[in-house]
């Protein structure tokens, strides 16, 4: 099921304090028809008045690096990549072709290149073309030019926004990219191209694709990055992250979401800079003139972008079917002590190592949230907080399976818990042995387990109050001195409201609405939060969690226990 945080996080400003510019260049190997490789190995750590100085000493480096150390720039037929062009969406061919008529020039960029080279669905495509944005608009009347720093134009068409951004405006920003030398085969065309694709994050996201001559152009080494599974900042790690905190949490998302590796000089500047995502942007208004109707989906991830960034960050990693990927990947580089200091709470209290295979029953719900969704088919936040606030009512009150199946049944029904309490009782499958589940040695009542079945309901809906007290989230990791304090909640108000109401019918035992009945999910319903598939799909999520099925005479993930 999903689950969402908001709240104010903490702006404790982080003393910077190293040396402004210590690193290094690792000799690069050419490599067939693959870009030489250059790597920055230590990081820069440095504050605004340091930028002179850094630029003159990257220009120095430049002086004194070789030609043979600059990743060889090349452009690669679609074919030879493996490009399936029927992976691109209608709505965004409709796009490109409407830009394309009109003379204009029109490339997919960024993740959706690299994630079509992988052969995986994009979770979105952006578009970049030759036209100013203000044209973009003439040619697409239901558009929008949103941002104000890097404007860009989401174009509304077949309930789907497609993000179009002009190299006109991407041409105008200042990135500090002094250290990147330029190419000396370029024209101009290519430089245009080459400039826009050095002011990204990552070089696996600076891949640019014409979907007409079927080219895709590579000029920062991108594509062996992707062949080694590598994800390496363009600029050196610690002065990207600086310049853009948000990027830390971009590249634990990308990483989990690909099962990428990252570059030495990126995971020690995720440790040195973890705590800077605590100054990202928390809430805004919904634009007064966004005056289209959009779908419930793309209406339900606008309004995370809206809402804050760290709630868009860590939706992106939980919603998107790379949850359990990420959970590890932010234990493993000190950042879930800081987002999620209450699921830290948790990884110490188990004794979960950072480089630890094993798994947990918060990893299990995580992972079999998984596979309910994906990419192109994301669940509504309310869910994987669902789940947290659940996981967080059981580590606090271990419970019998009987009523944590009862409850999972009676959450499903809309509250039916004499119905829920019935069939659990009558399950004769196997449960997972975790140290939230203890089975209780004598038989309940039907009474007695419909009071267990509503504490329940009662703990989760009060775990769900406490995540978003900051003076509570500022106590769950008292008994880890070493870790950052932190006080963040990105969840805001209304959305810890919508999470309440999928336990709501329990906690009141009261029928609430019309239960699911079909076992197919709706994905469009489940990206927009609606309740009964919201229910139906954290129903499954629990009891497949309590109860694993068997696979080829195996359970799941976990050692199950006869009752």
């Amino acid at each position: 099921m999903a689950m969402a945080f908001s709240a104010p996080g903490l702006a404790r400003r982080i003393p910077y304090t190293r040396s402004p510019l210590l690193f290094c260049i690792r000799k690069a190997r050419l490599q067939s028809s693959v870009a030489i490789r250059f790597a920055a190995e230590s990081g820069i750590l440095c504050k605004e008045e340091d930028k002179d100085c850094i630029s003159f000493a990257l220009r120095r480096k430049e002086i004194e690096r070789t030609d043979s150390s600059i990743p060889q720039w090349k452009t690669l037929s679609s074919e030879d990549v493996g490009i399936d062009t029927s992976m691109i969406s209608k709505p965004t061919r409709l796009v490109l072709n409407g830009l394309r008529k009109q003379g204009y020039e029109v490339y997919l960029v960024g993740g959706c290149v690299r994630d079509l080279v992988l052969r995986r669905i994009p979770k979105d495509f952006d578009i970049i073309t030759s036209a100013q944005l203000k044209e973009v608009r003439k040619i697409f009347t239901r558009s929008l030019i949103v941002g104000k720093r890097f404007p860009i134009c989401h174009v509304y068409v077949l309930n789907t926004i497609i993000e179009v951004s002009s190299f006109s405006t991407s041409g105008s920003r200042n990135g500090f990219n002094n250290y990147i030398t330029k190419p000396s085969n370029l024209n101009e065309p290519d430089y245009i191209r080459w400039k826009n694709c050095s002011q990204r994050d990552f070089t696996i996201n600076s891949l640019m694709y014409d979907p007409y001559k079927k080219i895709v152009y590579d000029y920062l080494g991108a594509m062996e990055d992707i062949r080694k599974s590598k994800v390496r900042t363009i600029k050196p790690a610690n002065l990207s992250f600086t310049e853009d905190c948000a990027r830390i949490l971009r590249a634990v998302r990308i990483a989990a979401r690909l099962g990428f590796c990252f570059t030495r000089d990126i995971a020690l500047s995720i440790k040195e800079l973890s705590c800077s995502v605590l100054k990202l942007d928390k809430v805004s208004a919904i634009p007064a003139n966004y005056g289209f109707d959009i779908s419930l989906g793309q209406f339900s991830i606008y309004l995370l972008i809206l809402q804050g960034r760290i709630l868009m960050e860590m939706n992106y990693m939980l919603a998107f079917g790379s949850a359990e990927a990420s959970l590890r990947l932010l234990w493993r580089f000190g950042l879930l002590e800081i987002l999620l200091p209450i699921q830290a709470s948790y990884f110490v209290s188990q004794g979960f190592r950072r480089r630890d295979a094993s798994s947990n029953m918060l990893l299990i719900l995580l992972s079999n949230l998984d596979k309910f969704v994906a990419p192109n088919r994301p669940c509504h936040s309310s869910l994987w907080i669902a789940l947290l606030a659940f996981h967080k009512a059981l580590v606090d009150q271990p419970q019998d399976p009987v009523v944590v199946a009862a409850f999972s049944l009676a959450v499903h029904s809309g509250g039916s818990l004499y119905e829920a309490i019935e069939i659990a009782q009558n399950i004769s499958q196997p449960h997972a042995s975790f140290h939230e589940i203890v089975e209780s040695n004598h038989k309940e009542s039907d009474y007695s387990l419909l009071e267990q079945v509503v504490d329940l309901a009662v703990s989760v809906d009060a775990v769900i109050c406490k995540m978003t007290n900051k003076q509570y989230v500022s106590q769950a990791m008292i008994k880890y001195p070493q870790a950052p304090w932190s006080d963040l909640v990105f969840i805001p108000q209304a959305l810890s409201m919508r999470v309440r109401a999928i336990f709501g019918c329990v906690r009141s035992n009261e029928r609430g609405p019309i239960p699911k009945r079909s076992r197919t999910i709706n994905h469009d319903s489940l990206a927009m939060g609606i309740l009964p598939e919201v229910r139906h799909v954290f129903a499954r999520i629990v009891f497949d969690t309590v109860f694993p099925r068997k696979q080829n005479g195996q359970f799941n993930n976990v050692e199950p226990t006869k009752r």
